[in-house]
């Protein structure tokens, strides 16, 4: 993921979003446990060990899914886009199975949604010194089913008018606006180049992945040759 990211965001912007999100997710599980513990007074959640990089490589697939949304994955057959949500799911079922994985579940959670608030709204752009992605393909409904969205639109609008402290008048070509200004963020021209950098890179990387495959299985073949 790293491969995919650190290239499109550069090494500085790379650490930055692995320090903020893990941070940030170790300070939402923290103050969970605490709240989980004063509503039933088990002290398990006092002394439950905490621990992990799980929340960055949550955060990573948010960002994958940021730069290559359509992109498919050759042996699942489904778009890099839905990764986040799969991650989620499948982390809730086998935790009902496996109590002990549940101890990863918030570091999960935390760390997709921080993931997501970051890249959506704090993240700068240096060529464009604008923050965030206000794209309709990276709305917060979009890591649910089509048939959800409805009723997550409605919610997600509330809990983004808190965050920004601002209401979305408009959306035109050249980017949402509050009373005819642009807002900081709203150039869906850049949220489409930087897509396209990533399906580039991503297509760059495959491409180099096969060519040095083709090398090492002629290598044999040659070394074969020599000793005849």
């Amino acid at each position: 993921m790293g491969k995919l990211l650190e290239p499109i965001w550069g090494s500085k912007e790379f650490l930055k979003f692995i320090f903020i999100v893990n941070f940030l997710t170790s300070v939402c599980v923290f103050i969970t446990a605490i709240a989980l513990y004063y509503l039933t007074m088990q002290e398990k959640y006092l002394y439950m060990p905490l621990s992990g990089f799980h929340g960055v490589l949550a955060g990573f697939l948010v960002g994958i899914k940021q730069i290559v949304p359509d992109q498919e994955l050759y042996l699942l057959k489904i778009k890099v886009k839905w990764l986040p949500s799969l991650m989620l799911l499948l982390s809730i079922a086998i935790s009902f199975f496996t109590p002990e994985s549940a101890t990863y579940l918030p570091s999960l959670i935390f760390g997709t949604y921080i993931g997501w608030i970051y890249l959506r709204y704090l993240q700068r752009k240096p060529e464009s010194k604008l923050r965030g992605d206000p794209s309709e393909d990276f709305a917060f409904s979009t890591f649910f089913p089509e048939f959800l969205r409805p009723i997550i639109d409605p919610i997600a609008s509330i809990f983004h008018r808190m965050l920004c402290g601002k209401s979305e008048a408009s959306s035109n070509p050249q980017g949402y606006t509050l009373g005819g200004a642009p807002l900081l963020g709203s150039d869906p021209i850049e949220a489409s180049r930087r897509r396209e950098r990533g399906a580039r890179a991503l297509e760059e990387r495959l491409a180099a992945e096969k060519l040095a495959a083709g090398r090492d299985s002629e290598e044999p073949h040659i070394d074969g040759n020599d000793r005849v």
